[in-house]
């Protein structure tokens, strides 16, 4: 059985922007404490891991597919440097008010990555910071674990792989 994580990106791996703001270019991308020592500590003990980010600023205006993949590519690279890894990042860029079935709190990105990859969402643990991550992840049936001030993502992987 394939072990698998599901992350948000914004708050998760990085430092999140300020209400109605994105992080609209690389060098506003921050890397939280420990982000990338957890991710790695995923990779060395077997987890296939998956970003899956709400990213309304495409379709705001304020920032292009362009910005988003580059920022992406670099958080890759940023990883790979330090020996971590993603697998896939899954990435919903409609507003607000589209409704799309992709837009966390809905599943759909997660449904979507469970197809690509035969996952069984039900054995799929996902960590967020946000309420809508949490309804996303109920929604899907897999586990999901809210961060908390007091939780960085480093504390929650050493307390499911310990």
């Amino acid at each position: 059985m394939k072990k698998v994580i599901f992350l948000d990106r914004d708050g998760v791996i990085n430092k999140k922007p300020k209400k109605a703001d994105y992080v609209k270019k690389w060098q506003e991308f921050e890397f939280l404490p420990g982000a990338i020592e957890a991710i790695k500590l995923l990779n060395q003990n077997s987890y296939d891991i998956y970003v899956i980010t709400n990213q309304p600023g495409i379709s705001r205006g304020v920032m292009s597919k362009q910005d988003l993949d580059l920022i992406h590519q670099k958080m890759e690279q940023e990883l790979e440097k330090e020996g971590a890894k993603l697998q896939g990042i899954y990435c919903c860029t409609h507003g607000w008010d589209d409704g799309c079935e992709c837009r966390k709190p809905k599943p759909g990105l997660l449904f979507q990555a469970a197809r690509d990859h035969n996952l069984d969402l039900a054995e799929v643990v996902f960590i967020g910071d946000d309420e809508r991550d949490l309804q996303a992840g109920e929604a899907a049936g897999c586990k999901t674990i809210l961060l908390e001030p007091s939780k960085s993502l480093l504390k929650i992987v050493n307390s499911l792989i310990n």
